[in-house]
């Protein structure tokens, strides 16, 4: 955890196959926003590193007969005998004071393979159960998280009456199911919806908004002590 002597860490994470994407530019801007605030950034690109989504048996080491994934989660942190990579994800989570979900919302929801980095590195016994509990008794409990997200759909189109309905409908699963369920405090959503239908210039401003809201949300979610 950071002290009040040391920069905050921001972990961001990262999930579109595009590089050259809106949500790419979208996330880059948040970094550099985050890194004028004073944050310490670290980027995962899940992509780029092509992350490996599905919590599988064969990395558990002792894994065999019935397979329970959290249970042998459990006692791969008790044991020592996490997978590597998810060692390395995981620890770079736990150094981080915000949690940043960067990703275009697809199928109304987090991409596959982001959803899957949740099911891998949001382990039993590190981050809740075990030694921990739920919620406010969590592993995480004191830091903060967001979601950084673009849509297809209108502003319009997501909000109650509109033709998908009310965007906290879609995000209360995350929100709540996810971030609050390991501890986190869960800091407004910064959305840019629709970028494909804007022009260049819309786009520009939309980065530039996204900067601005970055900036404020900086400034105000400073960690906080445990």
């Amino acid at each position: 955890m950071s002290t009040s002597d040391a920069a905050p860490a921001a972990l961001i994470v990262h999930a579109h196959p595009e590089p050259h994407s809106f949500s790419t530019a979208q996330m880059t801007t948040a970094a550099a926003a985050l890194r004028d605030a004073g944050y310490r950034v670290d980027v995962l690109d899940l992509y780029a590193e092509e992350w490996n989504p599905i919590l599988a048996r064969d990395e558990f080491t002792q894994a065999g007969g019935y397979f329970k994934p959290q249970a042998e989660q459990q006692r791969a942190v008790k044991d020592g005998t996490l997978d590597a990579t998810v060692k390395v994800h995981l620890d770079r989570l736990l150094a981080a004071d915000l949690l940043v979900l960067s990703f275009p919302m697809w199928w109304f929801s987090l991409p596959a393979i982001l959803k899957g980095w949740v099911d891998r590195v949001f382990v039993m016994g590190a981050v809740f159960g075990g030694d921990y509990g739920l919620f406010d008794d969590a592993a995480l409990a004191g830091k903060r998280a967001m979601l950084l997200f673009t849509t297809g759909g209108s502003r319009e189109s997501f909000q109650s009456g509109g033709a998908f309905g009310s965007m906290d409908d879609f995000l209360s699963h995350i929100h709540r199911g996810m971030l609050e369920f390991v501890g986190y405090r869960v800091l407004d959503p910064v959305v840019t919806y629709a970028p494909a239908h804007m022009t260049d210039r819309e786009r520009a401003a939309a980065l530039d908004d996204v900067r601005k809201s970055i900036a404020l949300i900086a400034a105000n979610s400073r960690p906080v002590p445990r």
